[in-house]
């Protein structure tokens, strides 16, 4: 197959200058081992199945004609969900479209926007894209946020929380204190894997996501997604929370852009897994309790392991050799992901599989540092 030309001489300056985000790889092949985007091991509740089979039963007619514009039914559901109003609810077409709003609504090019230097990999190419500064504010040694170092004039401030790729959790007395010391600025926190999060033995707070803080701090929007704990990657649903004023900003900039980003089989499906609590409070327990034995077993073989709250571990071999441990891996249909940023270059980010994954996963690891400590000793 002859290699595509592409002819920039039509583009637009932005388009030509645009670094898109680079997605998870998602390989098709047989018996692999992905454990690289952090998708759910289970699958989504059986209800969600049913509800878009009686839709399509019910109204297969019906998709002649648009869907409900601002998913009327799903908010209500998640207001219901966190005790909050509708109108302090807003969805669009999975997290990423809803943080692309967030960064068109409240940044400005005047101001910078500050952001962790090692977390989310699309902040920069959203501020890139809408022509905005971001700042990265260095993480502390052990890969913390200190929200002292966040002190300086910023039009926001983007947090992933838990963080990626680290997994760490950041409290909400610190979150609580960024909101205030930049109350004229919106702190967004980027809560794509909070359902997996556990409060520490030793802390005074009850709650760990931020949505608990919005009627207190009207400067705080909290984004989620059904991606994750619900596991429905596939059908791209995502959701703010914040004061009304805050999401009717994101309603006028979503009407302005697409004002029907949810389908209606999309709106039945995630309506049905909000509402079924029990399969998710289930999987979820199910995640966490799969993510500390992997990180035993991680252990046992000499990783250090930063603390998750998420459905990830990120991991660093006994010898820094991250690069060469995912090669290996990957030559056994077993694939991780390695970020060859400065930092982070010694970790590896494991998805939490099934507990059969676990096994090959830990299997082929025990092989490799196995046969690595031969070859070592042998040299010496």
């Amino acid at each position: 197959m002859n290699e595509l030309k592409i002819d920039t001489r039509l583009w637009s300056s932005k388009a030509r200058n645009l670094s898109p985000y680079v997605p998870g790889e998602q390989p098709q092949h047989d018996n692999l081992c992905k454990l690289n985007t952090n998708e759910n091991p289970f699958p989504p509740s059986p209800k969600v199945g049913e509800a878009i089979a009686q839709a399509l039963a019910r109204q297969a007619d019906d998709l002649r004609l648009y869907p409900a514009p601002e998913s009327d039914e799903l908010r209500t559901a998640l207001a219901q969900l966190y005790d909050l109003d509708a109108n302090q609810v807003f969805v669009g077409n999975g997290s990423d479209e809803v943080l692309a709003l967030v960064f068109a609504s409240f940044f400005l090019k005047e101001r910078p926007v500050l952001s962790p230097d090692i977390g989310y990999s699309f902040y920069p190419v959203y501020a890139h894209t809408f022509g905005i500064e971001l700042v990265q504010i260095a993480l502390e040694d052990d890969f913390s946020i200190d929200p002292d170092a966040y002190r300086q004039p910023c039009s926001g401030i983007i947090i992933a929380n838990p963080n990626a790729p680290t997994g760490l959790l950041l409290s909400l007395a610190d979150i609580r204190k960024l909101a205030s010391e930049h109350s004229n600025s919106v702190i967004v926190i980027d809560e794509a894997y909070i359902d997996f999060a556990q409060v520490e033995e030793d802390s005074l707070e009850t709650e760990v996501s931020a949505v608990s803080l919005i009627n207190e701090c009207d400067n705080i929007l909290v984004t989620q997604t059904f991606s994750k704990s619900r596991s429905l990657a596939g059908l791209r649903v995502g959701m703010a929370f914040g004061n009304a004023s805050l999401i009717e900003a994101l309603t006028r900039m979503k009407n302005s852009f697409n004002s029907y980003p949810l389908d209606k089989l999309a709106q039945a499906g995630a309506t049905a897994s909000v509402l079924d609590v029990e399969y998710f409070e289930q999987t979820r327990q199910q995640v966490i309790d799969l993510r500390e034995s992997l990180t035993a077993s991680l252990q046992s073989l000499g990783y250090q392991v930063l603390p998750s709250h998420t459905n990830f571990v990120f991991a660093r071999p006994k010898e820094g050799n991250a690069s060469e441990v995912a090669a290996a891996l990957r030559e056994q249909g077993i694939i991780v992901r390695y970020f060859d940023k400065p930092r982070i270059s010694e970790y590896l980010r494991i998805t939490v599989g099934t507990a059969e994954q676990h096994q090959r996963l830990i299997a082929a690891l025990t092989v490799l540092h196995a046969d690595s400590n031969t070859i070592d000793s042998t040299a010496e």
